[in-house]
C-alpha cells in the first residue's frame, strides 16, 4: 500500500511539473523575468510558457518581446499579454492588435498597450493617438531600436 501511494504522489509531482497552461501572475509579488522589475500592471504584464511546462513573466509587453527576440517561438505554448480594456485578463499575442500610443504609458516605457482585436484599437487611438500593429510589426518596431 504504502509503495502504491508513494508512485501516485512521485507520479503526480512529475506531471504538475509538466504543466503546459500559463501560471497566475502574483502582482506586487512576481518579478519579470526580463528586468527583475515587480509586476504590478495588470493591464500591461504579459506572459510566455515554453512547450515543456516553464513559465516565465513579464511587468511589460514590451520586456516579453525583447525576452523573444531571436528566439524560435515554436518552443512556446503560449506567448501572452494582457488586455489594456480588461486589466489581468491574458490574451494571445499572435492574435492581439498592439497600440503605441504616448499618452497611455506602459512600464518599461515603450508606450506599448495590446487589446483583443483591431476595431478595439481603432477606437481608442480615436481618442489618444497612435499606431496600431499586428504581434510581427511591433516585434519589427520595438525589436529595431535594440
Amino acid at each position: 500500500m504504502k509503495k502504491n501511494i508513494s508512485i501516485f504522489l512521485i507520479s503526480a509531482c512529475i506531471f504538475s511539473a509538466c504543466n503546459k497552461n500559463p501560471q497566475p501572475i502574483t502582482y506586487g509579488s512576481d518579478g519579470c523575468d526580463f528586468c527583475r522589475m515587480t509586476i504590478v500592471d495588470q493591464a500591461h504584464a504579459a506572459q510566455v510558457v515554453t512547450v515543456k511546462g516553464k513559465n516565465y513573466k513579464f511587468d511589460a509587453i514590451e520586456c516579453m518581446i525583447y525576452f523573444l527576440d531571436e528566439k524560435d517561438e515554436s518552443q512556446y505554448s503560449h506567448i501572452l499579454c494582457a488586455s489594456l480594456t480588461q486589466p489581468g485578463t491574458m490574451i494571445s499575442s499572435t492574435e492581439a492588435t498592439f497600440i503605441i500610443s504616448p499618452k497611455i504609458p506602459s512600464p518599461m516605457g515603450a508606450f506599448l498597450s495590446a487589446v483583443s482585436d483591431r476595431n478595439e484599437a481603432a477606437e481608442i487611438i480615436k481618442d489618444s493617438g497612435g499606431e496600431i500593429y499586428n504581434w510581427r510589426a511591433i516585434k519589427t518596431e520595438l525589436n529595431k531600436n535594440l
